[in-house]
């Protein structure tokens, strides 16, 4: 039945059936109702297995003086539990039937009886010699004690008791006594036993369960069978994203967030570098590429459009052994040119300077040189395995070369006095390095804006040419810079372009 409205049926259904079960239940069958409890009718004699001193009990007797044989004890309570009062002219008997409410009770005859509780003083009035409250025998055939009550009125809630004692007619059968019989109606009600419960009804056990059975219903067709449409700016399509490592965290997860929302969408990645994914993008030229770059694209690729996505943080991060943690711009440009090379010589421990730095075709790596080296390029690497010069290498201060920012990450926790730069999201994710004050301040959008801390740059999302809007490009990208985009970038300790004081900031060249 595809298309048919199974939501709104099910929505009807459970407003509509809660709605009917209470008119039902209280204003239409529960409006009047008068209820009964037999709610004690107990025999006393001590042959039927109770408390050896119950025959103290039988010592009772009629109004004749005449001892009883079998007596019993019943306590009846009545009571309104309706929605509404219920009048003297709401008893179905004749009109001039003083009685409402008749009580049988097969095999026994009523010796006495009493009332014992009353939930307003003013029912006592009701009760009066000429009520038509007593009590007789009747039908020879099959004898029966009757007591009869009186057309009470009751307001909803009220209720009266009365206590019986009961006696075996004479040559009586000795077995058990039948039930009591209540005889009686109510106009446009009804007369009913109740039972004292703590659990819910029956009826409202039903109902809870059909609320329980429509929920699930509901639940199995929006888990398994409702096919949701994308929203409206979903794109499908494969694309790919290369270039920033520093940045693929980030990337990572808006990209599974955008595919979750919009499964025609697929993702690959090649990120080894900034510089390498502009070259991927600039010779594949169509839009099934992103690349992403720490910092301007420099010169060479015209056809590459940027655009600000946020603003970077980067850190300085060092092994714990070096003892230092606290550099000024001086200390780490002589650290680079290979003129310190033992952290003793700055305070540090007597551990030797070791150098992780990124390939040349990094964007951290640019950003590195142009922030914090003035724009002078860092020398070439001399070791494979950060520890020692290679075979044939110059000597001097050991320098190598990592593919990616993880990677500069574990050489710097390996590698006893090591020195190394990252983007500060993941730098802060790892107990096993330090990260680097620079000239005593710590690596902060708060610094960088005012200039107090120098180690930042601009992430730049780059396209060929101006993608067309509907293209799974400009709808990532739209993503990327609205508010789960942002929220994404932020949880990485980015801060994205437009939430920027001075978004001139981002700019291309302001860096």
């Amino acid at each position: 039945m595809e298309g048919f409205p199974w939501d709104v049926l099910l929505a009807v259904a459970g407003i509509a059936v809660p709605a009917v079960a209470f008119l039902w239940e209280f204003a239409l069958v529960g409006r009047k109702r008068l209820g009964y409890r037999v709610q004690m009718d107990t025999p006393t004699a001590s042959g039927r297995g109770f408390a050896p001193t119950a025959d103290a009990l039988a010592q009772l007797q009629h109004e004749n003086g005449e001892r009883l044989v079998d007596p019993s004890f019943v306590l009846l309570r009545i009571e309104n539990n309706g929605t509404t009062d219920i009048d003297t002219d709401d008893y179905a008997v004749n009109e001039n039937d003083r009685v409402g409410v008749r009580v049988k009770f097969p095999g026994r005859t009523v010796a006495g009886m009493v009332v014992t509780e009353l939930s307003s003083p003013h029912l006592h009035e009701c009760f009066g010699d000429d009520s038509g409250f007593g009590a007789r025998d009747e039908n020879p055939e099959r004898p029966a004690g009757v007591i009869d009550l009186p057309r009470v009125p009751l307001n909803r809630g009220a209720h009266y008791k009365i206590l019986a004692v009961l006696d075996r007619i004479p040559n009586g059968s000795p077995d058990d006594f039948d039930d009591p019989q209540v005889v009686g109606e109510i106009k446009g009600g009804s007369l009913r036993e109740t039972k004292s419960r703590t659990g819910p009804t029956s009826s409202v056990i039903a109902l809870i369960l059909f609320l329980v059975v429509i929920s699930i219903f509901q639940l199995t067709r929006s888990l398994f069978f409702d096919e949701k449409p994308p929203p409206l700016d979903c794109a499908s399509g494969k694309l790919t994203i290369t270039g920033s490592t520093a940045f693929a965290p980030v990337l990572k997860e808006a990209t599974a967030s955008y595919a979750k929302t919009c499964p025609g969408a697929s993702f690959v990645f090649d990120t080894r570098g900034s510089a390498e994914g502009l070259g991927s993008l600039n010779q594949a030229g169509n839009e099934g590429v992103l690349a992403f770059s720490d910092g301007a694209k420099g010169e060479g690729f015209p056809q590459l459009l940027p655009r600000p996505v946020a603003f970077s943080l980067f850190t300085l991060v060092i092994n714990k052994e070096a003892g230092v943690q606290d550099l000024t711009l001086a200390q780490i440009r002589d650290v680079y040119d290979g003129k310190i090379a033992n952290w003793r010589e700055i305070g540090g421990k007597d551990r030797p300077v070791r150098l992780v730095d990124r390939h040349s075709d990094s964007g951290t790596r640019r950003t590195f040189e142009g922030q914090i080296l003035a724009g002078k390029r860092e020398p070439g690497d001399n070791s494979d395995d950060c520890l020692k010069p290679a075979p044939g290498a110059q000597p001097g201060v050991v320098r190598c070369a990592k593919p990616s920012t993880n990677d500069v990450l574990d050489a710097v926790s390996r590698v006893p006095g090591a020195l190394g730069y990252s983007e500060l999201g993941a730098a802060t994710k790892r107990e096993d390095v330090l990260a680097v004050r620079i000239d005593g301040h710590q690596a902060t959008l708060e610094g960088a804006i005012h200039a107090a801390y120098p180690f930042w740059e601009t992430e730049y999302a780059y396209t060929f040419g101006e993608p067309k809007a509907d293209s799974l490009v400009a709808s990532f990208l739209r993503y990327l810079t609205n508010q789960v985009g942002k929220d994404i970038v932020r949880s990485h300790g980015h801060r994205p372009c437009a939430e920027l004081a001075n978004p001139v900031l981002c700019r291309p060249g302001t860096s």
